[in-house]
């Protein structure tokens, strides 16, 4: 059985390893072990001793034990680690739907929270949610939500904060929205892989897992803290039926958890709090940056600034962003991302703003729209 092209990691694949000036990001700034091990207090002596066999499925207790303390409502009882956050997309996708259920999806969106749930349930039974551009951000309409619900419709599938508008729902509207979802019967499975990636100006908002049973949320240590090349990544699924029809579908895929990848993310979440303040101080400073660059080229492209997570949704006066993205990859080596991949249109782009070398990356982009006559 076919599925779609996965898009975003085609296009990773090909340039992420070639081209020095990367503006398309969406992690933030890693570390190495060493200086992990480090922050945690633990020794390379410790990983040394950690044996190479079967891990518990479900995850390690003393993970899940460090995970559940992140959250208000939530027990390690209710944590699966992941062997990769992606793999949790795929199972919800398998396990939250049967035949005939329709799926309501953000867009634009990460490409497997919609591809992957189409795959399940078919292209026809997936409906957008779209954003929308205001002036200076982009927003969702609630009354849009309520005219896509149908009889059939089981799940909606959300990302906050979102990638790639960076939009962080206000306390009130996330309280409407499983209000709405919860007269609906709706399940909602929630990415939040950017959790707790939010700037001082914008008003944080509680995990879904903490707001309801009846939402499964997705979140992991690759883009908060810094980490993707762990692939850490973990579920949270209160209803205990559910979490059984989950663990089913695991058997399938990576059955347990790598057990050093298990070792490491205990002592990332012991130095959770630093690695995640670093990288909304590094968002920071490289959003002053961007906020500079677009002030100087206003004719060129519309600017939303993110409130939360580590990308921005911009809008670029050229015919394709795609079109121009391999030319640049090409002879600049400069890396920027079409949003048409998202499932956005090829007037604007993702950037990312968690790595130390936006400035020059930045920098360097500037001097090619200079040199290009590009106006401002």
């Amino acid at each position: 059985m076919k599925i779609a092209p996965f898009e975003t990691e085609h296009f990773f694949a090909r340039y992420e390893f070639s081209t020095p000036y990367q503006l398309c990001n969406s992690d933030c700034e890693t570390i190495t072990i060493d200086e992990l091990l480090s922050l945690a207090d633990v020794s390379l002596e410790q990983l040394g001793e950690q044996r190479l066999s079967y891990t518990e499925t479900q995850g390690n207790p003393e993970l899940r034990q460090a995970i559940a303390d992140m959250y208000s409502n939530v027990s390690a009882d209710d944590i699966v680690v992941l062997g990769t956050p992606v793999e949790g997309i795929y199972l919800a996708a398998r396990a939250l739907l049967d035949p005939g259920d329709e799926v309501i999806v953000l867009s634009p969106a990460y490409d497997a929270l919609t591809t992957l749930f189409e795959h399940a349930a078919g292209p026809a039974a997936v409906k957008r949610w779209s954003f929308r551009p205001g002036e200076d951000s982009w927003y969702l309409d609630l009354n849009e939500l309520q005219a896509l619900l149908s009889p059939s419709t089981r799940l909606l599938v959300v990302n906050f904060p979102h990638n790639p508008t960076g939009f962080l729902p206000s306390p009130e509207f996330q309280q409407a929205l499983f209000r709405l979802a919860e007269q609906h019967g709706l399940q909602i499975f929630s990415d939040e892989m950017y959790f707790g990636l939010v700037q001082p100006s914008t008003a944080p908002v509680p995990s879904a897992a903490d707001l309801s049973a009846n939402t499964v949320t997705l979140c992991g240590l690759s883009k908060t803290y810094g980490l993707p090349g762990l692939r850490s990544g973990w579920l949270v699924i209160r209803d205990k039926d559910l979490l059984e029809r989950f663990m089913n579908w695991k058997f399938y895929t990576s059955i347990c958890p790598p057990g050093p990848v298990e070792f490491l993310s205990i002592a990332a979440l012991k130095a959770r709090d630093t690695l995640r303040a670093r990288n909304i101080a590094r968002i920071a400073s490289n959003l002053q940056l961007a906020d500079a660059f677009f002030k100087r080229w206003p004719q060129a492209f519309k600017w939303r600034k993110p409130g939360a997570g580590s990308t921005a949704l911009v809008g670029w006066n050229v015919p394709s962003v795609e079109a121009v993205s391999h030319e640049l990859a090409r002879s600049e080596g400069i890396l920027v991302q079409s949003a048409q991949m998202l499932g956005g249109d090829d007037r604007h782009m993702r950037m990312g703003f968690g790595r130390d070398a936006f400035p020059e990356a930045l920098s360097r982009f500037e001097d090619w729209l200079r040199r290009n006559s590009v106006s401002g």
